[in-house]
């Protein structure tokens, strides 16, 4: 970044120079003349521990002190925004307040919900998950304090020399001392953008970042700038992007030995009690010992870099051993952790994220599990539940969507799987861990992340178990950070564009005015042909729906006064809607009447319609967390994916599905219109974006009840005209997200037949009534029950006669059995595995179509296997199988003598 992106005026009328740090060759802007180094840690270490830089504040009141203070400077004030990024579709979590408005505000789309505006945004960053509770300044969640302002050529709101006036402004207000802060310039890169920016230091800590977003990924005509080997180019929007840390503000102003302390003092203290080590808190030396930690956890940044050297550099600083520092700080590093991810968890459980093995639903269970992990390594008794909601009640209730009894259900159900997990991993990890021990290799990074993506396995768990194998692990300190940032954003792959091809002529055509939201209920329409080429015609205006949304296209037939042709498909392009045809080719400039599928187009619109219905009924019945994780409509049946923390039961089926039929019954009105995307957000939440992120300045809003969604798609007027829906079946297709297929409509009438049909063939076949099926098939299934262990009781019998005709040669002591009889695949088993137990060989054959052939043996020397391979392969098969046991199969009945003396030759060799 060019060095005349810093030179600001305000430094210059301030009396502000510009330095380069001693110690990392950082530039640096200072009041101070004399100083040598950037002010940021590690260059110094913390001086406001036991110093305060600020008046005291607690959260509540320094969040109140800079939301208020913005507020007077013409800012307005913003709720803060899900920590699910539901409204976009690159990441999963809202990792900074500008993440609320990119891309769709930071793009120029839409115009933001304020300018200039002020907001306290609760941030989740994953990405230095095992620094947490080590480095004394790291967390998980945070809120993100930020005033920004979006200027254009038409409208100038404040750039950078503002923006530091009012940082500088802010600091005072809360008892800063100027002289002390230092402003260190460090290019920014975030989510698509760039530009240059300052970051704020005091005492030795960063408290604001101050972006100025002047750059962008997409290419344009003006001259590009190179970041990190990407080229950036202008953007028409300059963004006042900053960010100040709510939690290190207080800290600063509490002068703490960590964050933790400052921010969760009651909550640190009573864990440490439950944990057993509260008696530290009344040691002299343990107080000295984590003041001094603290004032060097700068160096504790543990990314890409060994725990053990940073812990014994600091341990050096503060003049303690290595052992000591680790004994002391190990259990308190973990209670801050603990009491970190609680916070977290509650964020994220509060605004309605499942744990699940994909997306946000993956980092939610990583975050839990690394918390069980922690709690059941320090003799932590308290329930993970419980620290949860007391994390919710610390931050507000009122602040969720969610409630607290689903929150607790759905920690009890992961804690379940996790003592699961930790079961059967053992078994899995010893197998692994055995192969690379004979192949004298450690287990790699890339196995580590596989068991704990693929079994849910922690390193630190493998690695004990390795251990006892003789293996070692390659297990870095920053794992889990490694793993978060691999699951942080959304690895789908950019497909190839189909329409390539025809793209530029496209593009060149004017919109196609859509029907099909003007006139839901109709089925034909007038329209001129505009463009014809290859199988595509472009017309002014249709009815046929687009594929879009998870809905397929419509069908029917366009008709001119000299031919009809078949519509087989209709897609869009930008705005542009082509049908493609099967027949004769239609000229431009010809008049059509098109002609909708009335059956297929009506199912459609009734099963979009019930996607609706049951998604705002499964929530009914679920909770409000239930989320739409997909859609597909179908002519037969559609279904829907919905992210849910455990199995749908059959019962709950039930509900959802009377929940569904009396909001059709109950004929409300289906409400659709376009909307600004921002102020439709505002009013309506960010539950708009049910399984996707439409693009665009406006939305189209569907109303259908309670249900409020994002949503392109053709629906019915009314509840009442979907007619009926029917839940046809519920499907666990992964962890976290459960399948609904249904039918509405007739296609639920139709379904209903089949099934009254299946009862009606299978009623006659019993020669039953229909309502006495039930009684008529428990009573069959109990006399088959029976019939089956008579059965198999004379089966053993059968065994057994045939064993007492069958005489085993003796040699070299051990009886051997080689016979072909006129047995079924499991009496030859149950007979060769007899001699085998009485210490034999048995070598069987039988079999009416194919060979069957057995081997059994309980001698060592003797390998079933082996014997079965040679037998089978002069039968003309194949077999094989475990020394104790093999089968096989042939089909040269003509070679079964000389397939047995063969095997015998053998059996008497291997003896």
């Amino acid at each position: 970044m060019l060095e005349e992106e810093y030179q600001l005026e305000y430094f210059k009328s301030q009396g502000l120079v510009r330095k380069i740090c001693s110690k990392c060759g950082s530039a640096f802007w200072t009041r101070n003349p004399e100083r040598e180094d950037c002010g940021d840690a590690p260059c110094v270490p913390y001086s406001f521990i036991g110093n305060p830089v600020f008046k005291p504040h607690s959260l509540d009141e320094m969040r109140e002190a800079y939301l208020s203070f913005f507020e007077n400077q013409g800012h307005t004030r913003i709720k803060r925004y899900p920590v699910a990024a539901r409204w976009r579709d690159d990441i999963y979590l809202t990792i900074a307040s500008i993440a609320d408005f990119q891309p769709f505000v930071t793009s120029g789309v839409v115009p933001p919900p304020a300018n200039p505006l002020t907001i306290s945004q609760s941030c989740i960053r994953l990405n230095d998950l095992d620094s947490v509770g080590r480095s004394g300044r790291h967390l998980t969640t945070f809120e993100m304090m930020a005033h920004h302002a979006f200027n254009s050529d038409s409208e100038e709101i404040y750039w950078k020399d503002r923006t530091v006036e009012l940082c500088d402004q802010f600091i005072e207000s809360i008892g800063g001392d100027l002289k002390d802060v230092t402003y260190k310039e460090h290019p920014w890169i975030g989510g698509g953008n760039a530009g240059p920016s300052v970051e704020v230091m005091i005492g030795g800590l960063e408290i604001a970042t101050l972006v100025f977003m002047s750059l962008g990924k997409t290419r344009n005509d003006k001259e590009p700038v190179m970041l990190e080997g990407t080229a950036y180019y202008p953007i028409d929007l300059r963004i006042v992007d900053t960010g100040y840390g709510l939690e290190r503000l207080v800290w600063a102003s509490k002068g703490s030995p960590t964050i933790y302390d400052a921010i969760f003092p009651e909550m640190v203290n009573d864990l440490m009690v439950s944990a057993g080590i509260e008696a530290l808190l009344d040691d002299p030396e343990f107080t000295r010992i984590l003041g001094m930690n603290a004032r060097y956890a700068g160096l504790m940044d543990i990314t890409g870099s060994n725990l053990v050297s940073m812990r014994k550099k600091v341990a050096e600083n503060i003049g303690v051993s290595y052992e000591k520092l680790q004994s002391i700080m190990e259990p308190v590093e973990r209670i801050y952790a603990i009491t970190d991810h609680t916070r977290c968890l509650a964020y994220m459980l509060g605004d309605c994220i499942v744990p699940s093995n994909a997306q946000e639903g993956y980092l939610a269970r990583l975050v839990i599990r690394r918390t069980l992990r922690m709690m059941n390594e320090i003799g932590l008794k308290d329930d993970l539940a419980d620290l949860i909601e007391r994390q919710m009640r610390s931050i507000g209730i009122d602040s969720f969507e969610q409630d607290i009894s689903i929150v607790r259900e759905i920690v009890a159900n992961e804690v379940i799987k996790y003592e699961q997990t930790m079961e059967r991993g053992a078994r899995i990890v010893q197998k692994i861990a055995a192969g690379y021990k004979k192949e004298n290799k450690p287990v790699p990074l890339k196995e580590l992340i596989t068991l704990y993506d693929s079994h849910g396995l922690p390193p630190e768990i493998v690695r004990d178990v390795a251990a006892k194998e003789g293996a070692e692990v390659e297990l870095p300190d920053n794992f889990y950070s490694l793993v978060a940032d691999l699951h942080s954003e959304s690895d789908d792959e950019v497909k190839e564009d189909p329409y390539a091809g025809i793209r530029q002529r496209v593009s060149a055509l004017p919109p196609t005015r859509r029907l099909y939201y003007e006139q839901v209920a109709d089925t034909e329409f007038e329209a001129m042909v505009i463009d014809q080429f290859e199988d595509y015609v472009v017309l002014d205006q249709t009815l046929f729906y687009p594929e879009g949304g998870g809905q397929p296209a419509d069908i029917g037939n366009l008709v001119s006064n000299e031919m009809m042709v078949k519509v087989e498909n209709t897609f869009k392009i930008g705005d542009v809607i082509l049908h493609k045809v099967k027949g004769e080719k239609l000229k431009r400039g010809t008049p059509v009447k098109g002609v909708v599928d009335e059956d297929y187009r009506w199912t459609m619109m009734r099963h979009h319609t019930a996607t609706h219905i049951l998604l705002h009924a499964a929530k009914e019945v679920l909770g409000v967390h239930v989320h739409q994780a997909g859609a597909q409509k179908g002519y037969e049946s559609s279904r829907m994916d919905l992210r849910h923390f455990r199995h749908i039961t059959a019962d709950e089926l039930k509900r959802i599905e009377i929940a569904a039929n009396r909001l059709i019954y109950s004929n409300v009105h289906v409400y659709t219109e376009w909307e600004d995307r921002t102020r439709a957000e505002q009013k309506y939440g960010f539950c708009l974006y049910q399984g996707g992120v439409p693009p665009g300045k406006e939305i189209r809003i569907v109303k259908v009840s309670g249900d409020v969604q994002a949503c392109a798609g053709t629906h019915c007027r009314n509840t009442g005209e979907v007619g009926s829906i029917k839940i046809i079946r519920v499907e666990h297709v992964q962890d976290g997200i459960e399948r609904i297929e249904f039918a509405a409509g007739l296609s639920a009438v139709r379904y209903m037949q089949k099934v009254e049909n299946l009862l009606d063939v299978s009623a006659d076949a019993l020669s039953v009534q229909r309502e006495n099926l039930p009684s008529s098939v428990e009573r069959f299934f109990m006399e088959w029950k029976e019939q089956k262990k008579q059965i198999e009781k004379i089966q053993n019998e059968l065994v057994e006669l045939k064993l007492n005709s069958i005489e085993a040669e003796n040699i070299k002591g051990i009886p051997v059995a080689v016979h072909e009889i006129d047995a079924s695949p499991k009496e030859l088993v149950s007979i060769a595995t007899r001699f085998a137990n009485e210490g034999g060989v048995g070598l069987i054959v039988g079999g009416d179509e194919r060979i069957h052939v057995v081997a059994a043996s309980g001698v060592g020397s003797v390998n079933a296997g082996e014997i079965v391979k040679t037998v089978c392969n002069i039968l003309g098969g194949k077999g094989g199988g475990k020394p104790g046991l093999a089968q096989g199969v042939g089909n040269d009945r003509t070679q079964i003598q000389n397939a047995l003396s063969a095997g015998k030759e053998l059996i008497s060799k291997l003896i």
